[in-house]
């Protein structure tokens, strides 16, 4: 018998053990989300896809005046065809004609496919930017839309155009592993169901790119099945829904090559984590480049459009319903965006603001009026295209809440939501730079709720890494902004002194680190810790900052164990191309939107509090944010962080009624205990009882302990959920709760 040589041996033990630690790895399961009532009143938006319609065809009237004779859309800011900007609107177009709508656009849409599939028969150097992956999908799909409106032989000549050789059209053809191998494989299926290009060829591509080219690596070994462009660090969070929506698009138009099994398993795993990362306001998550651009929510859109059809056919009505409601949120969201300046009314802004965009404002180099305000269209129209069953929404999990969930390392962020109200935290930030910028600042990034304007709570975005460099912006108003950028970030995070300057916890990325600790989570509270400390020999302080999230408003506490001067950063929108009302008094600072819209309100509950104003606005891709400092020289800083809606309690109101008690707090709008919430419109926690009133007796009870939810009207319970089956009391009357199942009293 031979005998395996040391070093071999060692090397297959460490790879057994490697591939078994990524088994196990897939094994870890999403939190359990056995909940389906919410802490407010719930409608669904019956939000009809026509709409989808109505916005491809106002952007596409925009994108129009923008062709030339030749048929090519021109970038009206690089005076050229830039990318895909071309067949993506001849696809959008021909969408709109397959509707019925849109005949003003057709002869734009037939010369946009003339001078696309041109473009596509001569080869990637005829492609603009040699971007052939991208026309393979969008021209084979208009191909049929608009056989009824050309003739026989224009038909056939575009057919013949669109079966030239992948490596003909393919620039850099074994170069290109990231997301643009994905755009590949989705085109060349495409073209197989057509009967374009040889099914066995097509599929050795997208088995070789499957397998020999990282696209498994990239999705299939990720914690939760996230896709990793690996094209920054930390991964993009914005990027990823490009490879994983093609993918999907891949699957859910039937590839059945050897792994599809595997694809499947892997597009069906993150698109459900991506329900629990969405914003309750319709967002995707933040950071990475591209971060807050509007067409990374039509992704979301679309995947979840995409999973709709796949979980009514799985016979999981309850996960569909929760897609059609997440990708209807995802599409409201994007509205906010839309422009009403002329000629550009009814188009898109293509990032999260509302400077002109020749400013460029959060753009990346890739970032263009043609190619994303194309990617819009394109992907909106996928989505109408994909909307083919009519169901009842149900609440989406970010609307229910009830989760933490950390993201796969290579990510590195945090999410926690409880009642419609999401926190996000970095846990590492972008300490190699992307375009000389920072995308990734360490740090908590976001606050959002239901029905709320997440932009008001920002803190995520760029920030340039160029110190010194002069800036000039024009706001919405006519004022000039001028400034400097300085190699300084923002998050909501600590602050502290170091050799007699304040630096801030987002410009320490390559020193820093946040690790989080979860203490209690349910649909209506959920509490976590983030534990900061340097992690190079550098050195530097320790802090940690407890978070208590509920339905209504988050509680922050900052402390630390060493004896020196810091506070807690608060980023202030002050400008978004047109400016915000902000105010500081001294206790709370807040920004929000004229004539009576959405606020955003940070109220200090220390006794002794001093407010510091005098850091430079930075610009992030929402816009300008003023670092604001709350410092106090008690054992901690204590902060509550109020989204407030029109009509909501007044934050003065909100203030006066704060108080700390053994368990925990209580508001006008709630009380917070150890393991329980009573507010308003619902109640619950873990236990046996609840004293709703607080007259000191329990009001309902269960025979056992458990998880539950009660939804509250005129101050009753009108309805209730448990996560185990119980039995319940209340006023005199007992009711069995199955588990998961929601009952009327």
């Amino acid at each position: 018998m031979k005998k395996i040589p040391l070093l071999f041996a060692g090397l297959f033990l460490s790879l057994l053990c490697f591939n078994l630690s990524l088994l196990k790895a897939q094994e870890i399961t999403l939190p359990e989300l056995p909940f389906h009532l919410t802490a407010e009143p719930w409608q669904p938006s019956q939000q009809d896809k026509s709409a989808f319609l109505d916005a491809i065809s106002a952007t596409c009237r925009v994108v129009a005046r923008q062709q030339d004779a030749s048929g090519a859309i021109i970038d009206p800011y690089l005076d050229r065809e830039h990318q895909y900007a071309t067949p993506y609107f001849a696809f959008a177009v021909g969408v709109l004609l397959k509707a019925g709508r849109g005949d003003d656009l057709k002869e734009a849409g037939i010369l946009a496919m003339e001078h696309s599939t041109g473009n596509f028969a001569a080869g990637t150097k005829s492609i603009p930017d040699e971007h052939g992956e991208f026309f393979i999908s969008p021209l084979a799909h208009a191909l049929e839309l608009y056989r009824p409106h050309v003739s026989p032989g224009t038909h056939r000549e575009w057919v013949d155009r669109m079966k030239t050789p992948l490596d003909v059209v393919m620039q850099n053809f074994d170069g290109r592993i990231n997301n643009w191998r994905t755009y590949a494989m989705k085109g060349e299926w495409t073209r197989v169901q057509l009967g374009l290009v040889d099914r066995d060829q097509a599929v050795d591509f997208i088995e070789t790119a499957w397998h020999e080219l990282s696209q498994r690596v990239r999705i299939v070994n990720d914690k939760w099945n996230l896709y990793q462009d690996w094209s920054s660090d930390p991964q993009s969070l914005a990027v990823e829904a490009v490879g994983r929506g093609n993918l999907i698009g891949l699957v859910m138009e039937g590839y059945d090559g050897p792994s599809v099994k595997e694809m499947k398993a892997a597009i069906r795993r993150g698109t459900q984590t991506s329900l629990l990362l969405q914003a309750p306001d319709g967002q995707t998550p933040a950071n990475g480049r591209t971060d807050n651009h509007i067409f990374n929510d039509v992704l979301y859109q679309l995947a979840f459009e995409s999973l709709v059809e796949d979980a009514l056919n799985e016979g999981d009505s309850l996960l569909a319903g929760q897609y059609r409601r997440a990708a209807n949120l995802a599409f409201n969201s994007i509205l906010r965006w839309q422009r009403t300046d002329k000629p550009w009314e009814g188009s898109f802004y293509i990032t999260k603001n509302h400077f002109e965009p020749g400013l460029r404002v959060g753009y990346q180099p890739a970032s263009q009026w043609g190619n994303y305000t194309g990617a819009t269209i394109q992907h909106l129209s996928e989505a109408w295209l994909s909307r083919t069953s009519e169901i009842q929404e149900k609440p989406a999990p970010t609307e229910i809440g009830g989760y933490a969930l950390e993201t796969d390392g290579k990510f590195g962020s945090f999410f926690a939501n409880a009642g419609g109200l999401q926190v996000v935290a970095n846990l590492r930030g972008a300490s190699i730079p992307k375009y000389n910028l920072s995308w990734t600042p360490l740090g908590v990034i976001r606050f959002s709720k239901s029905g709320w304007d997440a932009r008001l709570g920002p803190s995520d975005g760029e920030h340039d890494l160029k110190a010194g460099t002069r800036v000039d912006l024009q706001t919405g108003s006519g004022d000039t902004l001028d400034t400097y950028r300085r190699l300084s970030g923002v998050t909501f995070g600590p602050e502290w002194v170091e050799r007699g300057h304040w630096v801030r916890i987002a410009d320490l990325a390559a020193n820093y680190q946040a690790v989080p600790e979860v203490h209690f989570v349910h649909p209506l509270l959920v509490k976590f810790t983030l534990h900061y400390s340097y992690v190079t020999g550098r050195g530097g302080p320790y802090f940690k900052q407890h978070f208590t999230v509920t339905p209504d408003l988050v509680v922050s506490r900052l402390s630390s164990p060493q004896s020196l001067p810091y506070g807690l950063t608060v980023p202030l929108l002050e400008n978004d191309g047109r400016p915000l009302e902000t105010g500081m008094d001294q206790q709370m600072v807040y920004t929000g939107y004229k004539q009576d819209g959405d606020k955003q309100y940070f109220i200090s509950l220390n006794r002794d509090t001093q407010i510091d104003s005098s850091a430079t606005a930075i610009r992030s891709t929402y816009g300008w944010l003023k670092p604001i400092r709350f410092e106090s020289k008690e054992a901690s800083i204590d902060l509550m962080v109020y989204p407030k809606s029109p009509g909501d309690l007044e934050a003065v109101d909100l203030q006066s009624s704060f108080s700390w008690t053994d368990e925990g707090f209580s508001t006008a709008l709630a009380k917070i205990g150890e393991k329980y919430y009573i507010g308003t419109t619902a109640a619950g926690g873990e236990g046996r009882e609840l004293d709703l009133n607080g007259d000191g007796k329990a009001d309902v009870r269960f025979d056992k302990t458990c998880q539950f939810i009660l939804q509250l009207e005129d101050d009753k319970v009108i309805r209730a959920e448990a996560d185990r089956e119980v039995n319940m009391s209340y006023q005199g009357a007992s009711y069995f709760l199955s588990a998961s199942q929601p009952i009327d009293l």
